[in-house]
């Protein structure tokens, strides 16, 4: 758990001594043992050596190597919060296997499970709750993520394009999906599970095609029409005001039950409380169609700014909400 009497001043902030630029996740899913192996490439900062500090919470560190060498314990050492090698290379690859227990994760922050899928929340900093990781906005990484999970888990989603599927043995599949825009971490969003889905197209200002997909429990994609024309509405306007055109080839919002904000701009992935996205003429108001009209513009208003122009840390908060707002 947290310190809960750690206090952090914007007077205190430092530039962070290493960067990681790539990132490839593997996530082997099970709801109570899902084994995250973390491929990183890191880099120094500064020309003088500094120690590697990576924030961790609730992880169990299965492996951990530099360059394809296992570490001996003495190498590096876990504190509360943190892993921290003490002598790396200036420019290295880092290879960390970790292992986490999805089902008893009550936090709702990292990867949890929802009515029985796996879902993930990372802002502020649920991200250090799924490997261990610089896990602070101002560190931006290229993301390629392989999700593995049993069939039961049709639906395997995350960041950015999907760019191969398939089988595998003893009843299970994987996705991987590549986003090319360099994130931070907590814009990192990983879903599985069995939805309901509807589905559309968009066609961009210069002609280029986007899938639209939202996902739901099942037997209620009839109540997420308005969802969907609300976005179709918010792109249009983002390139009719701004010129701002959408840049993956696949967007996709997913609604849970078990969400502690009300949504989440991930990259290409957002993720709802379901209230914001199901409605229908029957049982929903004026109100609630304007709050599911106006949220769901707000998330999609964040692909730039919030995602693709993001916060050096989170004193600033206020610049990429308030911008998107406006």
């Amino acid at each position: 758990m947290r310190d809960a009497e750690a206090t952090i001043r914007l007077a205190d902030y430092k530039p962070p001594a290493y960067l990681i630029d790539e990132i490839a996740l593997v996530f082997s899913l099970d709801p109570d043992a899902t084994l995250v192996a973390a491929e990183s490439h890191v880099r120094r900062t500064g020309a003088a050596p500094a120690p590697l500090v990576l924030d961790g919470e609730r992880l169990d560190l299965q492996s951990i190597t530099i360059d394809g060498q296992a570490l001996e314990p003495s190498q590096y050492r876990i504190e509360p919060g943190k892993l921290v090698i003490d002598a790396p290379p200036a420019d290295f690859r880092l290879d960390i296997v970790t292992r986490i227990n999805p089902r008893a994760n009550t936090s709702l922050e990292g990867l949890y499970m929802s009515a029985g899928r796996f879902c993930t929340q990372c802002e502020a900093e649920g991200f250090r709750a799924i490997t261990f990781t610089l896990d602070r906005p101002d560190v931006l990484a290229r993301y390629a993520v392989r999700v593995e999970a049993d069939k039961s888990y049709p639906t395997l989603l995350s960041n950015g394009n999907l760019t191969e599927s398939g089988e595998m043995e003893n009843g299970r599949h994987y996705a991987i999906w590549v986003d090319p825009f360099p994130k931070p971490p907590y814009l990192f969003a990983l879903v599985a599970g069995r939805f309901e889905a509807i589905d559309d197209t968009f066609v961009t200002m210069s002609g280029r095609k986007i899938a639209l997909a939202i996902h739901v429990d099942p037997g209620e994609a009839g109540r997420a029409h308005y969802a969907m024309d609300a976005l179709k509405r918010a792109m249009k306007w983002d390139e009719q005001v701004f010129g701002r055109e959408y840049d993956l080839d696949v967007f996709n919002i997913v609604a849970v039950r078990d969400f502690n904000f009300g949504a989440m701009e991930n990259k290409g992935l957002n993720i709802f409380n379901s209230s914001l996205i199901l409605a229908d003429s029957d049982t929903a108001t004026d109100a609630d169609f304007e709050a599911i009209e106006a949220v769901v513009g707000h998330e999609y208003f964040h692909n730039w700014t919030g995602n693709r122009i993001t916060c050096r840390d989170w004193f600033q908060l206020c610049l990429k909400e308030g911008l998107t707002v406006y």
